[in-house]
């Protein structure tokens, strides 16, 4: 089974793919997107999406696992990686990937 993992946000959005075999995990590959902070919020989101189905399309998971969010303080950074975890659901979904 081939899954990939993303740690979601909107500036750095980590992933990596992994393989499952037997009782085994082997690294495929892991990076991340990257949005520019002069960018609209609505581009970045747009650049996430772009990406992460050109990581999608390359590998070809057989799931997708996403981090669930934790914020104590900062409202506003957790609305932002709120919508872009959204985002990465919808491309997923899109996709007819099953989520881990």
């Amino acid at each position: 089974m081939r899954i990939l993992g993303i740690d979601p946000g909107f500036a750095i959005t980590g992933y990596s793919i992994i393989d499952y075999i037997g009782n085994r995990f082997q690294l495929i590959t892991s990076g991340a997107v990257l949005t520019k902070a002069g960018e609209s919020f609505p581009q970045r989101l747009l650049k996430l999406n772009n990406d992460l189905e050109e990581i999608i399309h390359t590998y070809h998971p057989d799931a997708i696992s996403v981090e669930e969010l934790f914020f104590n303080n900062n409202a506003k950074t957790a609305i932002n990686v709120a919508q872009a975890r959204g985002v990465i659901l919808v491309v997923g979904c899109r996709l007819r990937y099953t989520y881990l």
